[in-house]
């Protein structure tokens, strides 16, 4: 088969001309601009098809959340290369989106994952499913994702405001329940519980929201952008950055 022959690549999310920019086989300017909000516009684009009302006051939810959780390493290497850097608002974006990781951003995906495995069972299966996880998790010496914090020992106080959202946008609960038997099952093994944190929370919520757990990170990576942006910008008026290459000089010392 030549070149020639080959098919196509294709792409089913953006095309234009000179006259007309379709996204999803609607008109940007016609269908989607002052008629569709930026959660909407996401989900489209990233679906290819228009969200429902509870999809998107979810995923919105989520967004808000997640945006911003003060000065974790990904927002310090923004800050500090717009210092270096200032000229370059995009590339101290870019550097602190590249920190943000499971340590500081959670494991929603991962947890995500786990919960479509235990809604996917028969509901009469999804126990001993949620406990052979568990068990897997702890056999190998891994954390089950989505459960304890560093900082919220008791509580994380945003798990019940988001699953107060999927309760009143009118969430099945079919992954919330899942979320409920991982934790029910992680204390039994460790004997006391152990926090459900946010990351736990965002997965449930969005698997409720028909939400992929492949396309989690990108929704927690869209909205530490967001975050991010907001903070190069106070750097550019109010810096922090010198302070904090200051005080990292002084902390670390060379020892040849």
């Amino acid at each position: 088969m030549t070149k020639d022959e080959r098919p196509r690549a294709v792409t089913a999310i953006c095309g234009f001309d000179a006259d007309r920019i379709s996204i999803r086989g609607e008109d940007l300017v016609g269908d989607l601009v002052g008629r569709c909000s930026f959660t909407e516009m996401l989900l489209l684009q990233s679906l290819g098809e228009r969200p429902s009302q509870m999809r998107v006051r979810i995923v919105d939810a989520v967004l808000v959340t997640i945006m911003e959780h003060g000065l974790v390493p990904s927002a310090v290497a923004a800050r500090l290369t717009c210092h270096g850097a200032p000229e370059s608002f995009q590339g101290a974006v870019a550097a602190g989106l590249l920190g943000v990781g499971d340590r500081y951003a959670g494991t929603a995906a991962e947890c995500g994952e786990l919960l479509e495995r235990i809604v996917a069972a028969p509901e009469s299966e999804r126990a001993s499913l949620a406990r052979e996880a568990v068990r897997e998790y702890r056999s190998s010496r891994r954390p089950v994702p989505g459960f304890g914090h560093p900082i919220h020992h008791a509580r994380d106080p945003r798990v019940e405001a988001l699953l107060e959202v999927a309760r009143s946008a009118g969430a099945a609960g079919h992954h919330v329940g899942a979320m409920r038997l991982l934790e029910s099952s992680l204390a039994e093994e460790l004997g006391k519980p152990l926090v459900t944190n946010v990351s736990a929370a965002i997965a449930a919520v969005l698997g409720e929201a028909g939400i992929p757990s492949g396309l989690m990170r990108g929704i927690v990576l869209t909205a530490r952008c967001a975050g991010l942006v907001g903070h190069v910008f106070e750097e550019m008026s109010n810096p922090a950055a010198h302070d904090m290459w200051e005080a990292a000089r002084s902390a670390v010392s060379y020892r040849p």
